[in-house]
């Protein structure tokens, strides 16, 4: 009698524990009511003089520079209920950028997107709220880690995000290449150059954020306000002409017992902006140079599209690519002049020399003007970042590599070198060789 008893409660416990052949549910972490994370990030660069027999006032300087960045940031977010976390983070930003940040469609420093004073300067970069909308009892575990809270989350969900944020948070990741404080610092290659993504001349923007997501599939849409001029502080409050649509799908999937991402993105923005080839036609009826500003009007579409692709090789070794096309008719308003673009790249972190939180890796971007946008600058116009008077069209092509070092816990050093091809898509000027020291720290605390 006593063996049968054992019996039955050994066949109790198998089945309340989910021992039935069936696959169980993944372990969860702990729910966390709040988290704060903090970085710092600072970026000294120079470039050495390079051929350009004449330069405009956008162009980069032709004689040597030495400039550095800085910025930091507190990353907060708070539990609200159970499905629902609030996200606020405050950020300091300072420092210079080669020219003013001016002469490079594929910019050098992703920690300063189009910033060019020299002043530390306090401001919000996100306030949001997000609430997850569960189907299912299924979850999935989430690490805490910069505005996330760990614990779980439904894991078919349809996920609301309202508030101030930058689009890159949510849209384009990549494993090996989308973090300027960690990985490359190209904006081109940090991001899909070819996605003019609604924001603020500090990458920022409002609006609202949609996601459905499932085991391997997810499914993104956002609204956001554009700024009301190009690469302008303010943003255009006439949202239901002025403003950005963006959509996603992201595919997970396992190629050979190894993780790889498949994204397609399409964009769509509104603004008050102005055509190239309409600032052609007026300069020559007047006898003067283009500026595509004197064509702008409200409603103005520019429309692009993104692939993007990373694939795990081995444990420590990753590949990655992105294309990307936008149709180049309308003026470069809010990210960069990028047209289209190609990248690819490797990344390997150094387990094999005993360093398993070091990574080396190497990219190639390859960026494009659209004929009407290079006809343009080669007449004399100007974009807000890039404009020589003059172009002689070629493709401007960056190859960048880095190493990235953690000399103690939260403490990492990096060296990148950058080789540039047609500085703004001019063959007269270059190539330029840019190297850089980037230090940055980060602490988390739960």
């Amino acid at each position: 009698m006593a063996n049968n008893l054992q019996t039955i409660q050994a066949m109790c416990l198998l089945l309340c524990s989910g021992a039935t052949g069936r696959a169980q549910d993944p372990p969860t972490a702990e729910p966390e009511r709040w988290n704060l994370f903090w970085q710092a990030t600072s970026i000294g660069q120079a470039h050495g003089a390079f051929p350009a027999p004449y330069s405009g006032p956008y162009s980069l300087v032709a004689h040597p520079e030495k400039d550095v960045s800085l910025t930091t940031t507190l990353f907060a977010a708070f539990r609200i209920e159970k499905n629902t976390t609030l996200v606020f983070d405050p950020e300091i930003a300072g420092g210079r950028g080669f020219s003013g940040v001016n002469g490079l469609a594929n910019s050098s420093n992703g920690e300063l997107p189009r910033v060019a004073s020299a002043t530390p300067k306090p401001y919000v970069a996100r306030l949001y709220v997000t609430h997850d909308f569960g189907f299912g009892k299924r979850r999935e575990a989430a690490e805490a880690e910069e505005n996330q809270l760990a614990g779980d989350r439904p894991e078919v969900r349809y996920t609301v995000t309202v508030g101030r944020f930058t689009l890159t948070d949510f849209f384009d990741n990549n494993r090996y290449s989308h973090d300027p404080r960690s990985q490359f610092m190209g904006w081109g290659v940090m991001f899909n150059g070819a996605w003019d993504y609604p924001a603020d001349v500090r990458g920022y923007t409002w609006g609202m954020v949609h996601e459905f997501h499932t085991r391997n599939w997810t499914f993104r849409y956002a609204g956001a306000a554009m700024p009301r001029v190009a690469n302008g502080l303010r943003f255009d409050r006439r949202l239901f002409r002025n403003h950005g649509d963006v959509v996603e799908g992201e595919y997970r999937y396992m190629l050979a017992a190894h993780a790889g991402t498949l994204r397609g993105l399409h964009y769509r923005n509104h603004a008050d902006a102005g055509a190239y080839s309409e600032a052609t036609a007026l300069a020559a009826k007047n006898g003067d140079r283009p500026d595509v500003t004197a064509t702008r009007r409200n409603g103005t579409l520019k429309y692009g599209f993104g692939l993007n692709i990373e694939q795990e090789l081995t444990k420590d070794l990753g590949v990655f690519g992105r294309l990307g096309w936008n149709d180049g008719k309308t003026e470069s308003f809010a990210f960069t002049a990028i047209d289209n673009l190609v990248t690819a790249g490797v990344s390997l972190i150094g387990r094999q020399w005993h360093r398993a939180h070091d990574t080396v890796a190497t990219e190639l971007t390859s960026g494009g003007l659209a004929p009407e946008h290079a006809k343009y600058l080669a007449q004399g116009g100007y974009d807000f970042l890039i404009g020589d008077g003059h172009l002689r069209y070629g493709r401007e092509t960056i190859w960048e590599s880095y190493y990235n070092a953690e000399l103690f816990p939260g403490f990492f050093a990096a060296f990148d070198l950058q080789h540039v091809t047609n500085p703004a898509y001019n063959q007269d000027r270059g190539p330029v060789w840019i190297t850089s020291l980037r230090l940055h720290i980060e602490y988390g605390r739960k």
